[in-house]
């Protein structure tokens, strides 16, 4: 939700346009020559000009208001029982697909998980009583020294007995922790899946969520904040067959499962308390997973002087050589070659890190390799850049070359993404799961996911805990978080749209009027239209940057229905807009026939044409019967004219409107959102508006000012005149507000976003694309509609090492 926006925008676009077009509507008239003529052809310009003014405007009050109705929402009815359980059954297929792809991906199960052990830790301090958790454990807690904790122990390798062992404990509490790339997140996965294989209906739904992204200031119920990443995350969740509030329900009831993923990225602070808050957020029967590095979550209970209620704790303990040693075997051909072999005999004769003589470790064969692989994340380095066809795995045990497991771990990073490129050609079939769509650049993708990892350690934390750094890349925070929008930005965008409708306009009269009059008046027309929508964008851009992803969903098979509905509701709100528009231009247009004020002088019409009377307000010679007959038979034909132009005008406003509302609703078979998903879905819907908005008021205003030129002047000699004008005040007001209206324009700020750093050399200028490929690559990951590095190591190391700006290195990486 954004904050201290308000209706500053619309103010902003509505004050633009409407003294830009009183300005524009003042000084046309006497560019028209002078006499009968000369002023005739002013009165209509100046009438037009005046009606659709005023037209425009109250058809912008009467949407804008409509608007705000919808956003405020109506009084939701409490979700019944059957409709959450169906949001329920569709929540969980949601998330067993989502974290299956994202599984896939992560290449968790190929060929199989590694095998990292679990245990309760030694620190007693780090968990509650055994009693607390796992009421059957009694007296010694299952203990063989007969102390009163409980003891558990696991493997990555036998997820199904961690499952049930989960199951049994009393409130089904889990606590995961480990070192740096012990594979915490990946257990987490790993239990979710389980659990939702295994799942009865009456079992709450397990869904990841980063806990990065909780602020317990503005959330201090853990389930109010679930219940806004459900909104956010799942937009099946707001389908009018599930409810508006189905969501709220999930979360308050005890539907959800929260697997909140990553405590240690959050400052101390917040640290602890996200721990006081989930103890006061969890019920009797409230479940949970949470992960964390050790060292963290124990200076955050000890800050926060409590330990999570009835959670269990486990801790990843290092892989042996053996096991690390069986597990690259597996990976590597039946026949691998003698430096493999040598590798992998080296490996096995190694000590365990936790059993090497202090002192001793270090220039012993193989020993580096030992310390790194006791890790799942040393592990799968290894494995990505040495068991590729044609690698020397020799150097991994020269304790020459790499003394130290850090001085490898660098050296692997370094080479990963290399070897990625190098061993996944890009492939376009969707079969290709593991393959980038396109073909990439070793150096230059370092260069940028560099950039990317240098700006998310040194940008503001999310989350609104204060601090520096995030983990989570969104794409549609980077316009605010990069400067995208300076003063010389803003002057840009009203410049080029000014420049753009003007030139427009100003063309399009010159082939109507003459090309040296309809020129001149068009381009001034143009650019004093063009300067309103200029303005108006320029005044709202800056909170483009502000706005959080939309939704547009433009499917029609099995939403034909929905799309008639909606069509059929905003019937009436066009409907009375188009009223108030025609009733306003034609009635101006009325008047404007009676009367004009033209260099100090005030004109009358008359049945014979126009005279002049000095000072008067009414006609010279008591000429007051036209004033009665224009009020009696004027009005009454600006009613009716009005009234068929309303119709004109009201209908394309009413799809508009109607197309827009039903693209906004998801289905409940919508997936799960990804950072893809989000982008797209935001493109789709701001280009909808956009040119929805911007094409239904070009073609009603065009309309109405050609069927107002034709009946004030009681002919067709200047209707392309009335049209050409029409459609500049269309264009103006349309583009203005198909880029204000709304509250989801995080799709534009993206636009300038990349292409402004994609000029400095910093990002490609396609970046979703890219980071997609990334992500296929194996670089990144996905939770939400956030991207991350695979691993915090990479981030870290990616950040280290990138160029600090103005190096020289710059011009090297700029983009072709």
């Amino acid at each position: 939700m954004r904050k201290g926006k308000g209706w500053g925008p619309w103010l902003a676009v509505l004050a633009a346009v409407t003294g830009v077009v009183v300005l524009a509507g003042t000084t046309f008239a006497p560019l028209f020559g002078e006499g009968k003529d000369g002023l005739g052809e002013a009165a209509n310009r100046a009438q037009l000009t005046g009606g659709l003014l005023l037209g425009a405007a109250v058809a912008l009050v009467t949407v804008v208001r409509w608007a705000r109705q919808r956003s405020r929402g109506r009084g939701a009815a409490v979700p019944a029982a059957d409709a959450v359980a169906q949001a329920k059954q569709v929540l969980a297929e949601l998330v067993d697909q989502q974290w299956k792809e994202e599984a896939r991906l992560r290449s968790l199960d190929d060929p199989d998980p590694i095998p990292v052990r679990w245990r309760t830790p030694e620190a007693a301090e780090l968990m509650d009583h055994a009693v607390n958790i796992d009421p059957s454990a009694g007296p010694g807690g299952g203990r063989a020294d007969g102390s009163a904790r409980l003891w558990w122990a696991a493997s990555s390798a036998d997820i199904d007995a961690l499952a049930d062992r989960f199951r049994r404990t009393r409130r089904r509490r889990l606590v995961i922790l480990g070192g740096p790339g012990t594979g915490k997140t990946t257990l987490a996965v790993q239990l979710l899946l389980q659990l939702l294989a295994t799942r009865t209906a009456d079992e709450p739904v397990p869904v990841l969520l980063p806990v990065a992204g909780w602020d317990t200031r503005r959330h201090p119920r853990l389930q109010e904040w679930i219940a806004d990443r459900l909104t956010g995350d799942y937009p099946a969740l707001r389908s009018p067959e599930l409810g508006a509030e189905v969501a709220r329900a999930l979360a308050g009831r005890g539907h959800i499962l929260p697997v909140l993923d990553g405590l240690d990225e959050l400052p101390p602070p917040a640290q602890n308390a996200v721990i006081t808050a989930l103890n006061r957020s969890l019920g009797g029967d409230d479940q949970l997973i949470l992960t964390s590095r050790t060292t963290e979550f124990t200076a955050a209970i000890s800050a926060a002087g409590d330990v999570i209620t009835s959670a269990a704790v486990l801790e990843a303990r290092p892989l042996t050589p053996a096991a690390a040693a069986d597990y690259l075997t597996r990976c590597l051909p039946p026949s691998p070659g003698p430096a493999w072999q040598q590798t992998l005999t080296a490996l096995r004769a190694a000590l365990p890190a936790d059993q090497t003589p202090f002192g001793q470790g270090a220039g012993r064969p193989a020993a580096a390799l030992a310390d790194l692989t006791a890790t799942p994340l040393g592990l799968w380095l290894v494995r990505t850049v040495y068991t590729a066809p044609g690698a020397d795995p020799t150097p991994l045990t020269d304790p020459a070359r790499f003394p130290t497991p850090g001085a490898l771990q660098a050296h692997l990073l370094d080479q990963l993404i290399p070897a990625l490129i190098t061993t996944r050609p890009p492939a376009d079939s969707s079969a290709e799961p593991f393959r980038p769509r396109r073909r990439h650049d070793p150096v230059q993708v370092r260069h940028w996911l560099g950039y990317l990892a240098h700006h998310l350690t040194h940008q503001p934390a999310t989350g609104g805990h204060g601090g520096q750094g995030t983990r989570d890349l969104a794409w549609w925070r980077l316009a605010a978080t990069t400067r995208t929008f300076t003063p010389s930005t803003r002057l840009i965008i009203t410049l080029g749209t000014t420049l753009t409708i003007g030139l427009a306009v100003g063309l399009a009269e010159g082939l109507t009027d003459g090309l040296t009059e309809g020129l001149v008046f068009g381009l001034t027309a143009g650019l004093a239209v063009g300067l309103a929508a200029g303005l108006a964008a320029g005044l709202t851009a800056r909170s483009w940057a502000q706005d959080s992803p939309g939704y547009a969903d433009l499917h029609l098979r099995r939403r034909s229905a929905a799309l008639a509905r909606n069509l059929a509701a905003r019937l009436p709100h066009g409907l009375a807009a188009g009223s108030a528009v025609g009733l306003a231009s034609v009635f101006t247009g009325k008047v404007g026939e009676y009367y004009l004020s033209v260099d100090g002088y005030t004109y009358y019409k008359d049945r014979g044409g126009y005279f002049v009377a000095d000072g008067s307000s009414f006609p010279a010679g008591g000429d007051t019967g036209n004033l009665a007959d224009f009020l009696v038979n004027g009005l009454v034909e600006g009613l009716v004219e009005g009234l068929a132009v309303g119709l004109v005008f009201g209908l394309p406003l009413a799809i508009a409107l109607g197309i827009m509302a039903w693209a906004a609703t998801p289905a409940q078979t919508y997936h799960a959102t990804t950072p893809m998903s989000s982008w797209r879905t935001d493109r789709r819907l701001n280009l909808l508006r956009f040119f929805t908005i911007t094409l239904a008021m070009a073609l009603t205003t065009t309309l109405v000012a050609g069927i107002t030129v034709t009946l004030a002047l009681g002919g067709t000699g200047e209707l392309v005149s009335g049209l050409t004008f029409g459609l500049a005040f269309g264009l103006a007001f349309g583009l203005a507000f198909g880029l204000a209206f709304g509250k989801h324009r995080a799709w534009w700020a993206y636009q300038l976003a990349t292409w402004k750093l994609a000029r400095a050399g910093h990002l490609p200028r396609k970046l979703m694309p890219f980071l997609d490929d990334c992500h296929r690559l194996g670089l990144l990951r996905t939770v939400g509609p956030f991207y991350q590095f695979r691993h915090a190591e990479l981030h870290d190391h990616l950040a280290a090492t990138h160029p600090p700006r103005n190096s020289a290195g710059r011009r090297h990486h700029r983009p072709t």
